[in-house]
């Protein structure tokens, strides 16, 4: 194992040492600023120490300027925005399970709706954020919840007791536990266990399985070893209709993934899907029929977009429901009593809800639905009930029902909890703009325009997403607001090719050797700024978080003459190191989308494309954030890319935490990178106060 994978904590000490001395910079400008050999006055220190901001606890600031106060106030505003997440219906009572950030806490934590509109009560008050969390299926006696320490995605699953609220560890440290589905009609959960490298001796696996178990949470030292199945990417969807087996789904990629039957009793696994002959496909299953004879799931195995499938496991042939649907359906759900199916339907960046009759596949119509994008829909699961979550560019998460259980006629639609409207000014809506490639593909991106009362060309935040699976979406801009409202400065997020939407073969564009392709999309996007009269091409700054981060540092090597400055959140900065150091259970799934570093031609291609080989063409400043714990892209990644750009001369930002992982999550964090990205934009920018 090399030596760097995980750098000891003396060297955080020591860098959170160097931070406090950059932090007292300003100090130290005022101690030079006195006559000869005299220290400030007592209230000079004073008034410097209430003008700025103290670090966070764990947070490490190395070479960031102090944060004004000032600054903090004026975001404020445009911080809190803390929406609600749907989490599960209770099995029996009318009422919702939601995940939300307490207005003065750091993390989230878990609520329950007791009706609609009205004040939600608090279940949990971990020092973790507490987020995944289901009902005992029967009586709702209890929640299992699924939490990890400190960013590490380590989870281990825990039986919350209601009410009372006494909480009991169901599994041990030291492996990644998740929380799958519960056996048909009883409260017995199917959970999964597989070994983590953190903490290992041995260093990273290559072989690596993943163990699944029967638990009742109410006797947990009975739980009982079902099946341990190679490799990764297992998931348990649900029992079949005869309660004999469960369903199966093993992804091996995002466009490749294998349907199975696991049976109960003696642990026999049977293919389903796909038939001999069938090319890979997306295969997301959803449910069975209520009389067992039909499988829903989303699939684009017939065509361009993942669609909704009924497929008929006798004859084995599909009915697509969906098929004329010309987008990629986000997902999909189906009431408990097999009559309804709602479907997500992902146009162009903003998902719209659906409803199908399940029998015909005849689309029903909706009353009019609140304006915004719909992130979350589940069926209550003894109710003709459907909850929904809606978030737009005025407020975030806000949280409906559709309820059919009044009789016939169409559903009443309902409010549960409304996210504030965070400022009356908030911006309008983002538009949709598209630029042709080098190639002449058509890429497209959000724009947000900042307030109207800024006049000339405006500096861009490029803000690319991560994955690269993934989309930038319409929705709710959050502490960007503060961006386009006070400093005039205006965010454009590419989808470059690689994200999802867009249907498999745009999904494909990026993958192994095509690697440097999505960041000529982006060489392709700072031509169109620089045709646009609103935009200033001569204050361009690309951020990016994960593969964004990986994004924003190759942007800033490739094309560092049209750009002022660079940022780069829990980022790759070498994809051979990044591949050799993830956890081995994400690495043969980032392997089929970056390529097998362990194949000489494709480790030196992705060697040669790595930002860290062209740090030394990164000469425009630099912002860097991580987490001390992140499992997915290893804080050697930001340690090595820090290292080498200093080696240029060019200034860098470092922020890093000892209590996050993946990106940031608690607020106070959260916070201070916000305030650190608006003074670096600022900086790079070149805007006034």
């Amino acid at each position: 194992m090399p030596l760097d994978r995980f750098l000891p904590l003396a060297l955080f000490a020591a860098r959170a040492a160097r931070a406090a001395r950059v932090a007292g910079a300003a100090f130290v400008l005022l101690a030079a600023a006195s006559p000869a050999g005299a220290q400030p006055s007592p209230a000079a220190a004073a008034a410097h120490q209430d003008a700025y901001l103290p670090l966070p606890p764990g947070l490490m600031a190395d070479g960031v300027p102090p944060v004004p106060r000032a600054l903090a106030a004026l975001s404020r505003s445009y911080s809190r925005f803390d929406a609600a997440a749907l989490a599960d219906w209770h099995p029996v009572h009318r009422e919702l399970l939601v995940s939300r950030r307490p207005a003065q806490g750091s993390v989230s934590q878990l609520w329950r709706l007791a009706a609609p509109m009205t004040s939600a009560d608090r279940l949990t008050s971990a020092d973790d954020p507490t987020e995944a969390a289901h009902y005992e299926p029967l009586e709702g006696r209890y929640l299992l919840l699924q939490r990890a320490s400190g960013g590490s995605e380590a989870w281990r699953l825990y039986r919350h007791d209601l009410p009372d609220g006494r909480e009991v560890a169901l599994t041990e440290p030291g492996a990644r536990h998740q929380f799958h589905t519960w056996l048909r009609g009883t409260g017995v959960a199917v959970i999964s266990a597989v070994p983590l490298d953190a903490g290992s001796q041995d260093g990273p696996r290559e072989d690596i399985s993943t163990t699944f178990w029967l638990l009742d949470p109410l006797r947990p030292a009975q739980r009982r070893r079902l099946a341990e199945l190679p490799g990764t990417g297992w998931a348990a969807v649900t029992t079949t209709p005869d309660g004999r087996a469960l369903l199966m789904q093993q992804r091996r990629s995002i466009n490749d993934a294998r349907l199975w039957l696991l049976e109960l009793e003696g642990g026999a696994l049977r293919p389903l899907l796909p038939q001999p002959g069938d090319a890979p496909a997306s295969l997301r299953p959803l449910d069975f029929s209520p009389d067992g004879r039909a499988l829903w799931l989303l699939s684009d195995q017939h065509g361009e977009f993942r669609e909704l499938l009924r497929l008929d496991l006798e004859s084995m042939q599909a009915r697509r429901d969906t098929a004329h649907i010309p987008w990629d359906l986000d997902g999909a759900a189906i009431s408990h009593d097999g009559s309804l199916v709602a479907i997500r339907v992902n146009a162009d960046g903003r998902s719209e809800l659906r409803l199908l009759e399940a029998a015909s596949g005849r689309e029903i119509a909706l009353p009019p639905l609140p304006a915004g994008s719909v992130t979350g829909a589940i069926w209550h699961p003894r109710r003709l009930e459907l909850a929904f979550t809606v978030s737009s560019a005025q407020a975030p998460g806000q949280i409906h029902t559709l309820d059919w259980t009044a009789g016939a006629g169409p559903p009443r639609l309902e409010p549960w909890m409304r996210a504030p409207r965070v400022r009356p000014d908030a911006p309008g809506e983002a538009r949709i703009v598209r630029w042709p490639s080098f190639d002449g593909r058509t890429i497209s991106g959000l724009l947000h325009l900042p307030a109207a009362r800024f006049t000339g060309p405006r500096p861009v935040l490029v803000d690319i997403h991560g994955g690269p699976e993934s989309q930038a979406r319409a929705g709710y801009p959050g502490r960007y607001g503060l961006l386009l409202q006070e400093l005039g400065v205006a965010v454009l997020q590419p989808n470059v090719r690689g994200s999802s939407g867009y249907g498999k073969t745009f999904l494909k564009l990026d993958n192994g050797l095509l690697r440097e392709d999505p960041v000529k999309d982006i060489g392709a996007l700072l031509d169109w700024i620089a045709r646009q009269p609103g935009l200033d091409a001569s204050r361009v700054v690309v951020a990016g978080g994960s593969y964004g981060g990986f994004m924003s540092l190759a942007v800033a090597s490739t094309y560092p003459e049209r750009i002022v400055g660079a940022i780069d959140v829990v980022g790759v900065s070498d994809l051979v190191s990044f591949l050799r150091n993830t956890e081995s259970y994400r690495r043969d799934l980032r392997r089929a989308e970056y390529g097998d570093e362990r194949d000489p031609q494709m480790r030196a291609f992705l060697e040669r494309i790595s930002p860290l080989a062209h740090a030394h063409r990164i000469t425009r400043p630099l912002l860097v954030v991580h987490g001390r714990n992140d499992p997915r892209v290893p804080w050697t990644e930001a340690e090595q890319i820090v290292r080498r750009v200093r080696a240029n001369g060019t200034p860098v930002w470092y922020l890093l935490a000892a209590n996050e992982g993946h990106g940031f999550r608690r607020r106070e964090n959260q916070d201070y990178q916000f305030y650190t990205t608006v003074l670096f934009l600022k900086q790079v920018m070149g805007l006034g106060d």
